[in-house]
């Protein structure tokens, strides 16, 4: 179902970690861990299909991918350190902030939906 949700833009991953902690019993942690893996094989087929129609700048990707696997294990540490009751804090307050940031964002000019005429 998150992948389903995730396809249209909704944010799969976020409702994976809520789904896997609520409903199923797991610990933050592990739901991380989880949905990182489940990210992986999309990533994957991304990059590949990306790749293909020239999308990438690999000399701006390379950068990218370094600072990625640096903050990967700077997190990784520091989720360790903080522990699963606060960082579910952290990640609540987090999807929070952002699902109000999307309600009360201003849309840019080019962002409106047209009416289309009858």
């Amino acid at each position: 179902m998150s992948g389903i949700i995730g396809a249209m833009g909704i944010g799969g991953g976020g409702v994976l970690i809520i789904y896997l902690t609520l409903m199923a019993g797991v610990d933050q942690m592990t739901a991380q861990g989880i949905n990182l893996l489940f990210f992986i094989p999309c990533a994957v087929i991304a990059l590949i299909i990306h790749s293909q129609k020239k999308l990438i700048v690999w000399r701006l990707a390379f950068p990218m991918i370094l600072g990625g696997l640096i903050g990967v294990v700077v997190g990784a540490y520091s989720a360790e350190l903080i522990g699963p009751n606060i960082l579910g804090k952290i990640f609540s307050a987090f999807l929070i902030f952002i699902g109000l940031r999307e309600l009360f964002a201003r849309k840019k000019d080019g962002e409106s939906i047209k009416k289309s005429s009858r």
